[in-house]
């Protein structure tokens, strides 16, 4: 739990004393810990690890060497995403729900759909100004 040589009696009285502060520490047996940073990212084989709790925020406490590892530069997401036309799906209940609600044709009803994206509520309001 704590590094180096501890005498047991400090050892048990520093426990108690976290205690009383609302402390508590735990050695976590981790195998392999990954921090990926904006630019490369760090690996730890074999680290330790150690869990503070204090008061309900957990801080973790990682010991070891790490291994450096340069990001390879991607595509930002928005450079991803290709511009794609979207068919915009209208059903005949939707159609139907505008045209009793408003009292018009279908051409109307479909229409106000598509200029409102499929949106009913939108369209009604749209077609009862």
């Amino acid at each position: 739990m704590f590094p180096g040589r501890m005498n047991p009696r400090m050892l048990k009285q520093m426990q108690k004393m976290m205690k009383d502060f609302g402390m508590d520490a735990e050695d976590l047996k981790a195998v392999k810990v990954t921090i990926e940073l904006e630019d490369k990212i760090l690996v730890f084989e074999k680290p330790k690890v150690q869990l503070m709790d204090m008061m309900g925020t957990k801080t973790y406490s990682i010991t070891g060497k790490a291994k450096k590892i340069k990001k390879e530069t991607e595509e930002k997401p928005e450079e991803k995403i290709k511009d794609e036309e979207v068919k915009l799906d209208i059903t005949d209940e939707d159609i139907e729900m505008v045209m009793n609600q408003c009292n018009v044709s279908k051409e109307e009803a479909k229409k106000a759909l598509e200029e409102c994206n499929g949106d009913i509520a939108e369209a009604i309001l749209k077609l009862s100004e």
